[in-house]
């Protein structure tokens, strides 16, 4: 089976990076086709030894005599079905790139493959098209091998790798337009959930559970049906279920939770989620700390003589001096620094919120008003509790 195309709309993916650094690669590169970059995880190593291991007794029997050029036949289907993996993410990919989607990348895995796209904006009906086009390159395929076979009417094992190449095709295509994400048919309930709504995110959301549905449907009939029937268990189709669904579960799992996230990001905003701070030199005491926080309870920032802001009072530090020194002690030796450059703007919000903090050091943040005025400290916890619907330090 295919895997989903990776939307950056919805759980932005960065192509590969162009240099030599394999580490960051994801698989073996295997060149580039109509421009787009294609890859061959090591997972997908796997599955052709699971091919082997499976579908070469189906070959002795069907073709008596064969011996070990069955495990040759065997390679020879797994290289076919990547084949035609390859055919349908690169329908996703072509048909993206028409629309000038950037940074196309494929790369073929366990589970089939993917194709994951740099930043770009989409509309219902182009993710619809992007996503259906890998499907209907399955649908053709399959067509064509069954014309074939009428024409030619093969035998053998040229006959037995066709037939079973139309069915792989066919069994892929229908497969994947089911209506539920991760699989690509699951674009159809986000498309017109985003159509009626305005909202991909909440389209994200219906389709990630429709694909939970599909995966209890697929569950139980086939595992909870024949065990209800009281029919013989197939391990290996037993196994394979499991497999499945656990992948389709956890792939539209991520969606939901993905789609829930930037449901919540238009409302993380740096003034609502700070706390309220004020400034006082770095070269204050103790007992100017004690004054400031009697005027305005909250933090204390600690600012160079630049006014940039430097460290933050750690109030447990403050409590701990002694009263006859509070006069004398400086404000530096209770306070924890704040990361260089660790200041955002209170007008801050959104996905621009977390780009920026994304690039700053440290997990405390100075926030200034339009004036440069200390006004609150962010703390990187509560952004990231207010993005995942999470308190913070759960």
């Amino acid at each position: 089976m295919s895997g989903p195309i990776q939307h950056a709309n919805a759980g932005e993916q960065p192509a590969p990076p162009s240099g030599q650094d394999r580490e960051k690669r994801p698989g073996i590169p295997l060149g580039r086709i109509g421009g787009v970059p294609v890859y061959l995880a090591w997972s997908w190593f796997l599955i052709a030894a699971f091919i082997l291991l499976v579908f070469t007794p189906n070959v002795m029997r069907a073709l008596p005599g064969i011996g070990l050029g069955a495990y040759a036949v065997s390679f020879t289907y797994a290289i076919l079905l990547a084949l035609s993996i390859l055919v349908h993410e690169l329908a996703h990919a072509l048909c993206a790139k028409a629309f000038g989607w950037p940074n196309a990348h494929i790369v073929l895995t366990l589970w089939g493959g993917h194709t994951q796209f740099g930043s770009f904006h989409a509309t219902p009906g182009k993710s619809l098209l992007v996503a259906l086009a890998g499907p209907a390159a399955n649908f053709v395929l399959a067509g064509l091998g069954y014309g074939i076979e009428l024409a030619l009417e093969p035998s053998g094992v040229t006959g037995l790798l066709l037939n079973i190449l139309i069915w792989a095709n066919f069994l892929v295509a229908l497969f994947n337009v089911l209506p539920g994400l991760p699989l690509d048919g699951g674009r159809l309930v986000e498309s017109a959930v985003w159509a009626g709504t305005g909202s991909q995110e909440k389209g994200t959301v219906a389709a990630g559970w429709a694909g939970r549905l599909i995966v209890i449907g697929i569950a139980a009939y086939m595992i909870l049906l024949p065990l209800i029937r009281h029919q013989p268990v197939n391990l290996q189709l037993t196994v394979v279920a499991v497999l499945l669904c656990g992948f389709l579960w956890m792939g539209a799992s991520s969606s939901i939770t993905d789609a829930r996230m930037r449901l919540r990001l238009p409302r993380v905003a740096a003034a609502a989620l700070m706390e309220p701070a004020s400034a006082l030199p770095a070269a204050s005491v103790v007992a100017d700390i004690d004054r400031r926080l009697m005027q305005l309870p909250g933090h204390i920032v600690l600012c160079a003589p630049s006014g940039l802001p430097e460290a933050v009072v750690d109030r447990a530090s403050t409590e701990s001096v002694p009263a006859a020194l509070r006069r004398t002690t400086p404000s530096s030796t209770v306070a924890r620094a704040l990361a260089p450059g660790a200041v955002v703007r209170a007008s801050r919000s959104g996905r621009d919120l977390i780009t920026y903090l994304a690039s700053l050091d440290g997990s405390e943040y100075a926030v200034v008003d339009d004036t440069g005025r200390i006004v609150g400290l962010l703390k990187q916890g509560t952004v990231v509790a207010a993005i995942t619907g999470k308190k913070s330090g759960q």
